[in-house]
């Protein structure tokens, strides 16, 4: 029985690895961007031999056969974007830390000294990828908004001649409809926390990237309609690559 014990734990850790979306590439000058989708708003991008988290979530359960990290983007103070158990749970020890100052103001003396600060408007250069802060924020604006304006950032890279936008929690904003030649887009659709599929799709038809994920999409009341929001988006632009893949596997 004993010699059968570490085969079944190998049989069990496959299957829960099986259960992750197929990545997905991109060509770049560098070498293949691989995409990962994980959990809600956490992803995985692997591309110039290092590894990318956004938003870890979850425990380390979330990223069976994923490398470790080299670069971590938080987005929000929030506990589905910024986990303090599932950092702490981590290998973080080559790994540095991007968030804006509202959430390293939370974060232990450990975390903030693995941590840059870059708030919104603001751009850096780490690991030969350009990182830009967008704003992500709640409409209309309002004091007690589950999202205000400069808090929490949305992430325009650039990385091997292809530029990836992770929107973070927020609504159809200016800034994010005035991207330009966004070449991957990760986009947040779930009420009452951001906005709905229309308002998404929307904003999507404005800032036109060539692929589009619907991420973030369980809400108070489940999960959205993402195969509406691939059609509203197809039916008035059919060149844009809507790709529905499944971000809640992990439970």
């Amino acid at each position: 029985m004993k010699h059968l014990l570490p085969l079944l734990f190998m049989f069990l850790g496959a299957v829960s690895h099986a259960q992750l979306p197929a990545t997905d590439d991109i060509k770049t000058s560098k070498g293949p961007l691989k995409i990962q989708p994980l959990n809600h708003a956490t992803l995985a991008l692997s591309w110039n031999g290092k590894t990318i988290y956004a938003d870890p979530y979850q425990g380390t359960k979330t990223f069976q056969g994923i490398a470790t990290p080299d670069l971590i983007l938080i987005t929000d103070i929030h506990g589905d974007h910024f986990d303090v158990a599932t950092l702490d749970a981590l290998d973080l020890s080559h790994a540095i830390l991007i968030a804006p100052q509202a959430v390293v103001d939370k974060m232990s003396d450990v975390l903030k000294s693995k941590t840059v600060v870059l708030n919104n408007g603001q751009t850096i250069s780490k690991l030969d990828i350009s990182i830009t802060a967008i704003p992500m924020y709640n409409l209309p604006e309002t004091a007690d908004a589950k999202h205000t304006k400069g808090r929490g950032n949305g992430y325009v890279l650039k990385m091997g001649g292809k530029t990836i936008y992770i929107s973070g929690d927020t609504a159809g904003v200016p800034e994010m409809r005035a991207l330009k030649n966004i070449d991957v887009a990760f986009v947040c659709m779930n009420l009452p926390y951001t906005m709905d599929v229309p308002e998404a799709a929307s904003a999507v038809l404005d800032f036109k990237p060539k692929i589009v994920y619907p991420y973030h999409y369980r809400g108070a009341g489940g999960l959205s309609d993402t195969e509406n929001f691939k059609k509203l988006v197809n039916t008035s632009n059919a060149s844009i690559d809507v790709r529905l893949r499944n971000w809640y596997t992990i439970k």
